[in-house]
């Protein structure tokens, strides 16, 4: 599968073929606009016909060819395109690769930024209604939070890839309690977030109550 900004070599074998055949692409973007005709090269067997296409947009593209003359014919090939590969994540996230990278003792997989991502939005919603102090991105600004966040999502991201269980289903429990930290919640009760904080992976769970004058009490974190 392509990625945006790969060149590729369409190619369209036609038979039979003679001196009369021609082979022409139009190729059509996802987002529905159609090239200017392009006339194909033929390869030197002389039944092979090639152009060059630039994938710009990630999507289905549309790839089709009209031949005339002898093998006269109208072919179409669906392509799809990935985007991009993401190396730098965007809006908030609390983990760098770097960072997960060196928790986890070994290289990240290729789709890092996705799950630090989406990690990190699970850590959002087990503590939405937790208070702490933010910076104009909604980072935390005390170290020892940031420290705190950046492990957390590790362990999520590390629960994921050892359990497969990105919903905390297996994380259920009645009642947690280490030093000043309090967790509890009824047999059986549902959580209202696909990962609140009785479902976070008990190594997530750990970071978060290793932070000084912190208390998280029914799936609330607050550092005051």
């Amino acid at each position: 599968m392509p990625d945006v900004g790969d060149t590729a070599t369409a190619r369209l074998a036609v038979a039979p073929s003679d001196g009369t055949t021609l082979a022409t692409l139009i190729v059509t973007s996802p987002a529905g606009i159609p090239s200017l005709p392009v006339v194909t090269r033929v390869e030197a067997d002389g039944s092979v016909w090639t152009a060059p296409v630039v994938y710009t947009l990630a999507g289905l593209w549309r790839l089709s060819w009209t031949v005339t003359g002898t093998g006269a014919s109208v072919e179409h090939e669906i392509v799809s395109v990935a985007p991009a590969p993401v190396v730098v994540a965007t809006g908030r996230v609390y983990a760098t690769t770097t960072q997960l990278a060196e928790y986890l003792g070994e290289a990240v997989p290729v789709d890092a930024v996705r799950l630090l991502t989406d990690a990190s939005r699970a850590l959002d919603d087990a503590l939405k209604t937790a208070r702490y102090c933010v910076d104009d991105d909604s980072l935390p600004t005390e170290p020892a939070v940031a420290a705190a966040f950046a492990e957390a999502v590790c362990a999520i991201v590390q629960w994921w890839g050892e359990t497969g269980d990105p919903v905390g289903a297996d994380g259920g429990w009645d009642s947690v309690s280490a030093g000043p930290v309090s967790l509890s919640r009824a047999s059986g009760s549902q959580s209202a977030t696909p990962m609140a904080a009785g479902n976070l992976p008990p190594r997530a769970l750990a970071a978060l109550q290793r932070v000084p004058g912190c208390h998280l009490s029914f799936g609330v974190w607050s550092s005051w």
